[in-house]
């Protein structure tokens, strides 16, 4: 998916100055076309490519997603991951998902995740209240944010960091603060007020905030 918040020229730059995408990803990108209108769900390139890198500076071993979509984030997140490493995927989607399989099996990842089909409400609430993830991902259902959220906070280790996708939902929270942009402004501000974290919105794809658990 192309971000709104920059012109279509910026983007384009952009991608042609970051990382580039190899055979694998590509494969995957043109695999999630397949499903039509929903394609446009995918995280962009330099979204992907900055979750890569992150997940490597943080020496992340440990990590959740809540939205596993055709995978191409959890693709990003695994690759950034030591060999020993472990990512739990979280959808309810099989047809989505077995693109995904195929395309982490592609880029030599597989054996780095985990994909658990069901709820992700139920799925978080079965782990350990005291797990120590180094890394959250959350690109789901924008009314469970909060409900991921505060599952996911008291999981993390500390300095274990949280990101969350669509937080500026194509402007939505200046441009229409009460009706589309409703329910991101409102988990946006449960973050912010949040004194167990400290966070930032950063202005890559359509918005991801960085949030960090503190010691």
């Amino acid at each position: 998916m192309r971000p709104k918040l920059v012109s279509e020229a910026l983007y384009e730059y952009i991608v042609e100055n970051s990382l580039p995408v190899d055979e694998a990803q590509r494969g995957l990108m043109e695999s999630t076309a397949t499903v039509g209108e929903r394609s446009r769900m995918q995280i962009g390139t330099p979204q992907g490519t900055f979750f890569t890198l992150l997940t490597q500076l943080m020496s992340a071993r440990k990590a959740i997603e809540i939205g596993t979509f055709t995978g191409y984030s959890a693709l990003a997140i695994a690759r950034g991951l030591p060999e020993d490493g472990h990512l739990l995927t979280c959808d309810v989607n099989e047809e989505w998902t077995a693109i995904a399989q195929e395309g982490w099996k592609a880029a030599g990842v597989a054996d780095r995740i985990e994909l658990r089909l069901g709820p992700a409400l139920d799925t978080l609430r079965s782990l350990p209240a005291d797990s120590d993830w180094d890394l959250a991902f959350i690109d789901a259902d924008k009314e469970g944010y909060v409900d991921y959220y505060e599952e996911l906070v008291p999981r993390m280790r500390p300095g274990g960091a949280i990101l969350v996708d669509n937080v500026l939902w194509f402007s939505t929270v200046v441009n229409d603060p009460e009706g589309e942009g409703a329910t991101m402004r409102a988990f946006n501000a449960h973050v912010a007020a949040d004194p167990r974290v400290e966070a930032v919105i950063l202005s890559i794809g359509d918005g991801v905030t960085l949030v960090r658990k503190k010691a």
